[in-house]
């Protein structure tokens, strides 16, 4: 049997064609995927602040009080070396290791805190302190 050369391969036009479906399918999906990375962002920040939240309760019910600003979050990783000292500290801390926020810096921790009793928080997006994307203990109800 004899095939012709006609038939060999795919034309010029059908390769347009699936270029232009992959190009169209591509516009649509694109900035849904991009938008869905920024609130997975935001949401794993809030996830973060809520388990160092529950740390820094853990280490107050063995020590009647919270790590201090100057102790800091790391007081949940190694046991602090700056007053107050804590009294009932675990061998292996209170967690293995600090989260850091979506965008590659530390949580940070005030103690006594402006917005409740402690404030744990990321700077957002912008990693600017104090701005309307400051991510807290105090409003991750936005977030989750």
């Amino acid at each position: 049997m004899r095939h012709s050369a006609r038939h060999a391969g795919f034309t010029l036009i059908e390769v347009m064609v699936v270029l232009l479906i992959i190009g169209i399918m591509a516009s649509i999906v694109a900035p849904n995927i991009m938008g869905n990375q920024e609130d997975a962002k935001l949401q794993k920040a809030a996830v973060d602040i809520q388990q160092l939240e529950s740390a820094v309760e853990m280490y107050k019910l063995k020590n009647s009080q919270f790590p201090t600003t100057e102790q800091g979050l790391e007081a949940l990783v190694t046991e602090p070396t700056i007053e107050p000292l804590p009294r009932n500290y675990p061998q292996g801390g209170f967690i293995k290791r600090l989260p850091e926020d979506p965008w590659n810096n530390p949580y940070v921790l005030i103690s006594p805190g402006e917005m409740g009793q402690i404030d744990i928080f990321s700077n957002g997006p912008d990693q600017q302190p104090g701005t309307d994307d400051d991510i807290g203990n105090w409003n991750l109800d936005e977030y989750l």
